[in-house]
C-alpha cells in the first residue's frame, strides 16, 4: 500500500466557510487496493502552515506521497509551490508538466497552473490546483506512474 497524506491549502475551506471537495475528489481518485491515506489536513494559505504540514507528512508520518490542493494560481495568497519548494531536496518536473500537458487539452488556461512535484526524503510531494476538475484531470494525467515512481524512490530500478 502506498501511503498518501492530502492537504487542502484553502482560507475559506480552513474557516469552514467552503465545503473542500478539492480534497475529497483527491479521496475519491485513489483506489483502495492501491493507495492509503494516512493523513487529511486543511490548512491557511499561509506559506509557514504548508511547510509545516508538509515537513510533518515527509518527516514524521513518512507518506510515500503528499498531495496538496491550492495555492497555485497567481493570487496574493497562492504559496504553495514556494512553500513545497522550500522544503523539498528534489524537483521532478515531468510530473508537472504533464499534469498541465493534460489540462492544456481541455483549455489554454492550464499553463497558468505553477504547481510543483519535489521529492523530500522518501516523500513525493504533488501540488494540484485548487478546483475539483482541476484536480480530476491533474491527478488523473500521473495517477499510473505514481506506483513506479514511488518504488524508484524507495531504491527499485527503473
Amino acid at each position: 500500500m502506498i501511503k498518501v497524506a492530502i492537504l487542502t491549502v484553502s482560507d475559506s475551506c480552513f474557516q469552514q466557510k467552503r465545503e473542500d471537495i478539492s480534497g475529497q475528489t483527491i479521496k475519491d481518485l485513489l483506489a483502495d487496493d492501491k493507495f492509503e491515506i494516512c493523513e487529511y489536513k486543511i490548512v491557511a494559505d499561509e506559506h509557514q502552515n504548508i511547510k509545516e504540514a508538509l515537513l510533518y507528512f515527509s518527516d514524521e508520518l513518512k507518506a510515500d506521497i503528499a498531495l496538496t490542493t491550492g495555492g497555485t494560481g497567481f493570487g496574493p495568497r497562492d504559496v504553495t509551490p514556494e512553500a513545497t519548494i522550500e522544503v523539498c531536496q528534489k524537483m521532478v518536473p515531468g510530473l508537472a508538466e504533464a499534469m498541465r500537458l493534460a489540462g492544456l487539452k481541455k483549455t489554454k488556461k492550464a499553463i497558468l497552473s505553477r504547481s510543483v512535484a519535489a521529492i523530500r526524503g522518501n516523500t513525493l510531494i504533488i501540488n494540484l490546483p485548487g478546483s475539483p476538475k482541476g484536480v480530476k484531470e491533474s491527478l488523473e494525467a500521473i495517477l499510473d506512474v505514481l506506483p513506479h515512481a514511488v518504488d524508484m524512490m524507495h531504491g527499485a530500478g527503473h
